[in-house]
C-alpha cells in the first residue's frame, strides 16, 4: 500500500519520477507528490488526488535541470487525503524530505517528544515524524540521521530519504517492500518492480533491517549494523508488454482474459507422464498436518486447498486468516507444515504468520507470484505462479493460478505417500486453458446480464463443496469493484438465515456445475426460487434441470469437480467487471482499496 519512486543519475528526473508513481497508482491513489533536488533546494509539488493532476501541476514549473528526487502514491492510513497529509513530508527547514510506506505505531509517543522539543508537525500522518527525527539527529551525515531515526521508530516503513545538502538517496526497509534497479548510469528505487521496468531489469529487493545508499556513481546495501552487504542482483523476467493494458479497457479485463497463458506458464514443466514435477524440500512422511494462512482472495484459494490436499492427498488441513493466525498463539508442531499464499509475496499479515511458524521450527511453502518477494525469500521452499504481473487491485489471473498451484501440491503429495494418483485429474489439469477459453467465450452473454443487474444492491452467492469458496471469491470480486453489497454462502446454510433476505428483487447466483452434489443444489434454487429469488445460475452445458429453473443461464464447460473452481469463478469475474463498468466505475482503482496489503 502506497507507491514509492526514487531517482537518481543522469537524466531529468520528474518525468521518470512521474511515470514510475503511474505503474504503482494500484497501490494507492489518493494522493501523490514529488519532491526535487535544485540548485535552489528541495523543491515540493502535491496534491490531493490522481497523478495525472500532479503532473500537470509540474508541467507549468521547469525542472528539468534536476537530477534527484523521490516521489509517492498515497493509500491514507493516518489522516485523510489531503495536500497536507500528502507525501512527501518536510522537516522543520525544509532541508530533510521523505516518503514513507507503512505504519509507525508508536507515532503518537514520538509526536509528543518532538512538539515539546519545538518541532512544527503540520500534518495528520504518522509518517511526517520520520523526517523530524531525522532532523533531530543530522549533524551533516544524512545517512548516521537515518540510523539513529530508525532506532526509535516501532512499526513497518519503507523509506526514501532525500537531503538538501547530499547528492543522494537513502532507502530503508522493515515490512514494507522497496526494490533497487540498476540502470546504465542511473538507480532507481520504488516499492514494486514496474515502477522501475522501463530503465531496467536488473535490481536487488531489500531485506528488513536493510539500508540503501544511491547515489550517481553507485550504490552500497549495509545491515543494521552498518556493514557493507554484497546483494545478489536478480533479473527480472517480465516485460513492459506485460503491464501494459495491450487495448483492453482496463486491466483487470485483460488480467482475466490472460487466465488461459496465466494458466498454461503455473502449469508448464510441472506435469510429466503423468506426475507431477514440483522441487520441494518438504518431506511429506514427516508431515502430520498442513496449515494454510492467507488472507483475502488468497485465504479463498487456500479453502478449495484444503478440500484438493484432503481429498486427493489425504492429508489433514486446516486454513486460517492470517490475520487472526499471529494473534491468537496456534498450536503448532514439529510434524505440522505452514504453506503461505501471497500474490504479491510481501502481505504483512501473511508474512507476519509465516515468521511466527519459522520461530516455532515449523517447516514453510509458500505459493508467491513475485519472485524475490519477501515471502519467497523467507520459506524453507515454494511454488512460483509464474502468472506474470497482474496490475488490477482485484485479484484474478493470481487467484486461478494459485488454484492451479495447490491442485499441483496436492497430486505432488499424492505421489509422495504413494497413494493412487487420479490420472483423470492430471490430463483434465493439462487441458485447463483450453477450458477456460470456452469459459471466457461466454463474455457476451455474461455482459448482457451484467447489464441488468447494474442497480442491484445486494447479491447472494451460492455453492457447495469444492465451490463455496468461489462463491466467496465471486462475492468478493462483486463488492471491492462494483460497491454492491454481496455475500457467499454454503448452499445449505440459507437456511440458517439468510434466506430471510430472498425477495424478487435479491440476485442469486448459483454455482450448479455437475457434482456430487448436484441433487441438494437443485433443491436450493427451488427454496429460492419458491420465494421469487432471482435466479443466476452457472451450470454445465445440455443441463436441462437446471436450465428450466433458472432466470439467467451461464453454461460453463465440464470438468472434474476438483478443477471446476478454477472454470466457474471466470464468468464471475466477468460479472463483476460488466457490472462495475456498467455503472462507469474505475473498475482498477476501487476506493478505499489497494493492491499490495503491506501494512495492518
Amino acid at each position: 500500500m502506497c507507491g514509492i519512486v526514487g531517482y537518481i543519475g543522469k537524466k531529468s528526473a520528474s518525468p521518470i519520477l512521474i511515470s514510475g508513481l503511474k505503474k504503482l497508482e494500484y497501490r494507492g491513489y489518493d494522493s501523490a507528490g514529488i519532491c526535487l533536488q535544485t540548485a535552489a533546494g528541495l523543491e515540493l509539488v502535491k496534491n490531493k488526488g490522481r497523478i495525472s493532476q500532479l503532473e500537470k501541476d509540474l508541467a507549468v514549473r521547469d525542472f528539468s535541470q534536476s537530477r534527484i528526487g523521490i516521489a509517492h502514491t498515497r493509500w491514507a492510513t493516518h489522516g485523510e487525503p489531503s495536500v497536507i497529509n500528502s507525501h512527501p513530508h518536510f522537516d522543520c527547514l525544509g532541508q530533510i524530505a521523505i516518503v514513507h510506506n507503512g505504519i509507525i505505531e508508536n507515532y503518537q509517543a514520538l509526536k509528543e517528544l518532538l512538539v515539546k522539543e519545538g518541532h512544527k508537525i503540520v500534518s495528520e500522518t504518522d509518517s511526517e515524524i520520520v523526517a523530524h527525527l531525522i532532523e533531530k539527529f543530522h549533524q551533516g551525515d544524512i545517512e548516521k540521521a537515518l540510523r539513529r531515526a530508525l532506532q526509535l521508530l516501532i512499526g513497518a516503513y519503507g523509506l526514501a530519504v532525500l537531503s538538501q545538502k547530499e547528492e543522494k538517496i537513502i532507502v530503508a526497509r522493515k515490512g514494507s517492500p522497496l526494490v533497487i534497479g540498476l540502470g546504465k548510469d542511473e538507480i532507481l528505487v520504488a516499492s514494486d518492480v514496474p515502477a522501475i521496468l522501463a530503465h531496467t531489469k536488473k535490481v536487488i529487493y531489500l531485506s528488513d533491517g536493510e539500508i540503501g545508499i544511491l547515489t550517481a556513481g553507485g550504490y552500497q546495501i549495509k545491515n543494521s549494523a552498518g556493514q557493507i552487504l554484497d546483494k545478489k542482483i536478480e533479473e527480472i523476467k517480465w516485460t513492459v508488454d506485460q503491464i501494459e493494458k495491450k487495448g483492453y479497457k482496463h486491466f483487470m479485463l485483460k488480467e482475466i482474459f490472460e487466465q488461459p497463458q496465466s494458466i498454461a506458464n503455473t502449469l508448464a514443466g510441472r506435469i510429466k507422464n503423468h506426475q507431477a514435477k514440483l522441487s520441494l524440500k518438504t518431506d511429506l512422511k514427516k508431515i502430520n498436518r498442513i496449515i494454510i494462512s492467507a488472507c483475502g482472495t488468497s485465504w479463498h484459494s487456500a479453502l478449495i486447498g484444503k478440500h484438493l490436499l484432503e481429498s486427493i492427498a489425504q492429508i489433514k488441513t486446516e486454513v486460517d486468516y492470517a490475520s487472526e493466525f499471529r494473534y491468537r498463539d496456534p498450536l503448532l508442531y514439529q510434524d505440522d507444515l505452514l504453506i503461505v499464499i501471497s500474490q504479491s509475496g510481501e502481505t504483512a499479515d501473511t508474512l507476519a504468520a509465516l515468521r511466527q511458524a519459522k520461530s516455532k521450527g515449523i517447516e514453510t511453502l509458500g505459493v508467491v507470484n513475485v519472485v524475490g518477494s519477501s515471502i519467497s525469500r523467507e520459506v524453507d521452499s515454494g511454488i512460483y505462479l509464474h502468472a506474470g504481473p497482474e496490475i488490477g487491485v482485484a485479484s484474478t489471473k493470481a487467484f486461478t493460478s494459485q488454484v492451479a498451484a495447490l491442485t499441483l501440491l496436492s497430486l505432488y503429495f499424492t505421489q509422495q505417500k504413494k497413494l493412487v494418483v487420479d490420472k483423470k485429474i492430471i490430463s483434465q489439469l493439462a487441458n485447463l486453458p483450453e477450458k477456460i477459453s470456452q469459459a471466457l467465450a461466454l463474455a457476451p452473454v455474461i455482459k448482457k446480464i451484467a447489464e441488468q443487474f447494474k442497480d442491484s444492491r445486494n447479491f447472494l452467492y451460492l455453492g457447495r463443496g469444492f465451490n463455496f469458496p468461489v462463491a466467496l471469491e465471486g462475492a468478493l470480486k462483486l463488492k471491492e469493484i462494483s460497491y454492491i453489497h454481496a455475500e457467499g454462502y454454503p448452499a445449505a446454510e440459507i437456511k440458517h438465515g439468510p434466506i430471510a433476505l430472498i425477495d424478487k428483487n435479491m440476485p442469486v447466483v448459483f454455482l450448479a456445475s455437475k457434482n456430487n452434489l448436484s441433487a441438494k443444489i437443485v433443491s436450493n434454487i427451488e427454496e429460492v426460487k419458491a420465494r421469487q429469488g432471482i435466479i443466476i445460475a452457472l451450470a454445465n452445458k445440455g443441463d436441462k434441470i437446471i436450465a428450466k429453473l433458472a432466470d439467467y443461464l451461464i453454461e460453463v464447460p465440464d470438468s472434474l469437480p476438483q478443477l471446476s473452481p478454477i472454470i466457474n469463478v471466470v464468468p464471475l469475474q466477468l460479472l463483476a467487471y460488466y457490472i462495475a463498468d456498467s455503472k462507469g466505475l474505475d473498475v482498477d482503482k476501487p476506493r478505499n482499496l489497494a493492491k499490495s496489503v503491506t501494512v495492518e
